[in-house]
């Protein structure tokens, strides 16, 4: 299973994807790694090899959950959004009440539901303790689980 399957995105459901991301960020104050990752998931969705500057989302703002929602009208887009809402959460090592919140809301807006949320996230979590896996220091490893909630 791909973490992330290829799905076809068009231009102005890319830049949704990163201004509902940002939104996301701005909940906790934004982190560089944060940025990072929305920068590469919108200059991987950039459509004809025109290329995606962040620089222009962060002149742009954030989109609102409803917003994002009437761009992202399948369930695959959707569930995207989510887990990479999810995975961005997570790229500062933990995820707040306020991004769990604002995640909701988005998630209330798109109509993933609660069970798809929790799977989704899920899936974030493996994937980030995917490259511990094969580590033979497994006290290392169990405190990384515990530290994403496992």
């Amino acid at each position: 299973m791909d973490f992330f399957p290829e799905i076809a995105v068009s231009a102005l459901q890319a830049e949704a994807l990163a201004r509902g991301l940002y939104a996301v960020a701005l909940v906790d104050g934004v982190h560089e790694r944060e940025l990072s990752l929305i920068g590469e998931l919108y200059q991987a969705a950039a459509v004809d090899g025109t290329p995606a500057v962040l620089a222009s989302l962060e002149r742009a703002g954030p989109l609102q959950p409803g917003d994002v929602a009437q761009l992202l009208i399948g369930p695959g887009h959707r569930e995207l959004f989510i887990k990479a809402a999810y995975l961005l959460a997570w790229a500062d090592g933990q995820v707040t009440a306020a991004e769990r919140s604002k995640i909701a809301d988005f998630s209330a807006a798109l109509a993933v539901g609660a069970e798809t949320q929790a799977r989704l996230e899920a899936e974030v979590k493996d994937f980030l303790l995917r490259p511990l896996a094969g580590l033979a220091n497994v006290d290392a490893v169990t405190a990384v689980a515990r530290k994403l909630e496992m």
